[in-house]
């Protein structure tokens, strides 16, 4: 799928892995639009790429929905790039020092990773169906974000390791079902990177998740994750497969 003068959508795009993501897309000739629940750092990264900012809620289905109708309307030829971002990475364990950890909490993080992902990717989709197929045969490209910690959850990552599990598991039937429409799938499982997530640890904490990762030792930057959403759009094998950006890391259980 070629990017220059392509309709993108990056949702999560406020900050992080989504932001640089935006910016690339955008540096590559896309027209790029930011969705995130925080509507100023939408607008703020829209502004630098010269995009369109929609303040929305992945789980909420009339937000997304009017998000994906404004980016398939930025171009002529309707919506052919999705990404999404947008996450929650609340440490949680399932029983609590007083007992097992509230419903709502757990809930919260699945809804926002799992749920709000396949909102996100269905609503996107769907608009992708009624493209016209370029040279390639293809309508569109969808990549999501899972995490390593999909298949090496750490103690207290019991929510978000299911909600990224389920990421990576949905990956290779939605690509089976999209690809009648000319449609591919990607998941990509990051590693430890530098993101507004792990930004708030102690920086005693961030050089030693750095040193952990065999190589390169350090943590990985969002302008990698970028990079290699790129290639995955550019790419028309890469289809219905989690690839792990990731330094060859294994997590520890702690």
């Amino acid at each position: 799928m070629e990017i220059h003068g392509r309709s993108a959508i990056v949702f999560g795009g406020g900050s992080g892995l989504g932001e640089a993501t935006a910016r690339r897309l955008a540096q590559l000739g896309a027209s790029v639009t930011v969705v995130d629940l925080n509507g100023r750092r939408a607008e703020l990264v829209a502004a630098a790429v010269g995009g369109r900012a929609v303040s929305a809620d992945v789980t909420d289905e009339a937000a997304v929905q009017a998000a994906v109708d404004s980016a398939a309307a930025a171009t002529g030829s309707g919506l052919r790039i999705a990404v999404c971002c947008a996450g929650v990475g609340d440490p949680l364990k399932l029983l609590g020092r007083e007992g097992p950890t509230p419903l709502a909490q757990l809930r919260r993080v699945i809804d926002v990773n799992l749920i709000g992902t396949l909102n996100a990717l269905r609503l996107a989709a769907w608009a992708m169906t009624t493209n016209e197929p370029d040279a390639g045969g293809e309508r569109g490209v969808c990549v999501t974000t899972a995490s390593v910690a999909a298949f090496e959850g750490q103690v207290g990552q019991v929510a978000y390791s299911a909600s990224k599990g389920g990421v990576a598991a949905l990956t290779l039937p939605v690509a089976r079902e999209l690809a009648r429409f000319g449609i591919r799938l990607v998941s990509v499982a990051p590693g430890l990177f530098n993101t507004p997530m792990l930004a708030a640890l102690p920086q005693e904490a961030r050089e030693s998740l750095a040193a952990s990762v065999p190589f390169p030792p350090r943590l990985g930057e969002p302008s990698e994750y970028a990079q290699l959403v790129e290639q995955i759009i550019v790419n028309p094998m890469l289809n219905g497969e989690t690839i792990r950006l990731d330094g060859a890391i294994r997590m520890a259980p702690r």
